[in-house]
């Protein structure tokens, strides 16, 4: 339920609570109040009635000797003293009522009574409880829709913060609530989010400064390392340190890449491009054992191609892309499949849609969840690496608009999933 209709609910909840605590104190004390004047009203009459009794010995205002309705707590008293009791017996209109008694004098005495009939007045109270009824439905009916609406006036500014928290943990570091309305716990917690953005603003920006610093910086002394083994002699030692220091640039050339992303500083040069060739040129550079499939669609003139290792597939679906970084995904996802997976690997081409598949042990149920993240590779399984591949593989995606969703097989390995737009 949204919040704007919990708390409607809540203040309607308050609101018959009310109404209702209102209602049952406002019955008991005017019952009280009925039942105290009837009582008042019967010993009063008892009083001028025995007054005339005793002097003329006749009976007024409707007094009566020994009635024989007269409550059992009444009969027959034992002082002379003045008695009221509650009688809540009906007879046609007469009833509930109160009776005031008190013995008379002399021999032979008797015992003078007085009935006060309270039906009109506690038919008065039936109707103020009516009333009372209709009034509180009436005024739950019109603060109903007001708490609706305040609700919504809060509910939407919770969900200005919540959007903007949104933003934020989607990298969108310059996303602000900025300035709200009113001075209460809502705007505190905008200004709370607003000031953890900026702060959370100026260390990623002074980390990625960092890492584009030293990457920058690394690639004078690495390009100097390369010159110095091409001049060793050859042998088992050059080779090796000449790979260690391939890997070494390539990390370097890897880490100016996401710098460049994280800043947004790449733009695509697009053009149109078959796409299963620019897939099967992908495969083909990373050198590596891979199954390519490209399936015939409207647009593609070719006959199907399945082809094991690098040799050409058919052509594909037209689509407008930047070639180089479409390339580059490709290469990554390929590389990183038969790194940490196991062969067979199969590159799958469908329309505008490409699915790189393993059969290893699949991603780790982190990197799923969370995406991948640099300088971690999950689960130990998985093989070794920076960790850099999947994450520039992602902001290639972004600069081309394109989706890239990672997942795992039914039957076991990993599937990442590339869908170009269409456009």
């Amino acid at each position: 339920m949204p919040l704007r209709w919990k708390i409607a609910a809540l203040a309607a909840a308050t609101a018959c609570l009310v109404a209702a605590a209102v209602g049952v104190l406002v019955h008991l004390w005017t019952a009280q109040d009925i039942h105290s004047r009837a009582e008042a009203r019967a010993v009063n009459t008892l009083y001028s009635a025995m007054d005339v009794y005793r002097r003329t010995g006749t009976l007024a205002d409707g007094a009566e000797l020994d009635p024989p309705g007269l409550p059992a707590t009444l009969d027959r008293p034992s002082d002379g003293d003045r008695h009221t009791a509650r009688d809540a017996r009906v007879d046609g209109n007469v009833g509930p009522s109160v009776w005031a008694a008190q013995r008379t004098d002399g021999p032979g005495s008797r015992v003078l009574a007085v009935q006060i009939n309270m039906s009109s007045e506690l038919y008065d109270l039936r109707r103020l409880d009516v009333i009372m009824a209709v009034a509180s439905l009436v005024a739950l009916a019109a603060a109903t829709p007001l708490a609706v609406y305040g609700a919504g006036l809060l509910a939407r500014r919770l969900r200005q913060v919540s959007e903007t928290a949104d933003r934020i943990s989607a990298g969108d570091l310059d996303a602000r609530t900025g300035p709200t309305k009113g001075r209460d716990e809502v705007a505190d917690i905008a200004a709370t989010v607003d000031l953890m953005a900026d702060s959370l603003s100026r260390r990623l920006r002074t980390e990625r400064q960092f890492t584009a610093d030293v990457a920058h910086e690394l690639r004078t002394p690495v390009g100097g390392l390369l010159i110095a083994a091409d001049l060793l002699p050859p042998g088992e030692t050059e080779d090796l340190l000449r790979a260690r220091v391939r890997d070494l640039r390539a990390l370097v050339e890897d880490l100016l890449e996401i710098s460049r992303l994280d800043a947004g500083a790449e733009q695509p040069v697009r053009a149109r491009v078959p796409l299963g060739a620019v897939v099967a040129e992908a495969v083909a550079h990373t050198g590596l054992d891979t199954e390519t499939t490209v399936t015939v669609t409207d647009a593609d003139p070719n006959a199907d191609a399945r082809l094991a290792g690098t040799g050409p597939a058919g052509t594909g679906e037209t689509v407008e892309t930047d070639p180089r970084r479409l390339e580059r995904i490709v290469g990554n996802l390929v590389v990183n499949a038969h790194r940490h997976g196991h062969t067979p690997v199969v590159v799958t081409v469908e329309g505008r849609t490409v699915v790189v598949r393993d059969h290893g042990p699949g991603f780790p149920r982190e990197l799923l969840l969370d995406g991948p993240r640099r300088f971690h590779t999950g689960a130990k399984e998985r093989g070794t690496g920076h960790g850099l591949g999947l994450t520039i593989a992602l902001g290639q995606a972004r600069v081309l608009g394109a989706e890239l969703r990672l997942d795992n097989a039914p039957d076991g390995g990993a599937v990442a999933i590339l869908r170009l737009p269409a456009t």
